[in-house]
């Protein structure tokens, strides 16, 4: 099984997730941001995997920490559920249109963190989700996954696209990269031997 639970405490927030690379796209998601919410369910969906994340966060201050933290954990229990990463197909990239926006995605699970971010949103907010939110997360995630992650949205004018549009694209790479190639016959997919 290719699953696995992170609890993480800080002063700032109190987190809970779960994961299963290889469940059918149900998400149990409540961190109090209901934008991060919305993200989180698509995200599952779309990669078809089980997501569980429960955050208690000091929202008094504002929606920082719980999104990062939230990122940072399920980052944390993504690499573990992956384990030694035999027999998967590691690269993966996409195209994802969402209506007038397109943001191409393209990573690499690698073990070596690191994220190209080149997305723009003409607004600060969506809803009463700080935009700069949306960097904040996947940088979190992509460093505590293990990720080479390239995200470039190419056009798009609405910010709530725009972020599912990240969102969308990176959960269909990862179900692409994660997949379990036959042909691998249980090799991690590197010269070197190990990611």
């Amino acid at each position: 099984m290719r699953s696995a639970s992170i609890s993480r405490r800080t002063a700032e927030t109190d987190v809970t997730v779960s994961i299963d690379l290889d469940g059918t796209g149900k998400a149990d998601i409540a961190t109090g941001v209901g934008f991060l919410d919305h993200m989180l369910e698509l995200f599952a969906r779309h990669a078809l995997f089980d997501v569980t994340v429960k955050v208690q966060g000091d929202l008094h201050v504002d929606q920082h920490h719980t999104t990062e933290d939230a990122g940072i954990a399920l980052g944390q229990a993504f690499a573990k559920a992956l384990g030694d990463k035999r027999g998967i197909a590691r690269y993966a990239d996409i195209h994802l249109p969402m209506d007038e926006a397109l943001t191409r995605v393209a990573l690499d699970i690698s073990g070596r963190p690191f994220l190209v971010f080149r997305t723009q949103f003409r607004v600060e907010k969506i809803g009463r989700f700080d935009t700069e939110l949306v960097r904040e997360w996947f940088q979190a995630f992509a460093g505590n996954a293990g990720l080479t992650l390239h995200v470039e949205t190419l056009y798009g004018d609405n910010a709530h696209h725009i972020a599912e549009s990240c969102f969308k694209g990176l959960a269909r790479a990862l179900r692409g990269a994660v997949a379990v190639d036959p042909r691998e016959e249980g090799r991690v997919p590197s010269t070197k031997g190990s990611l």
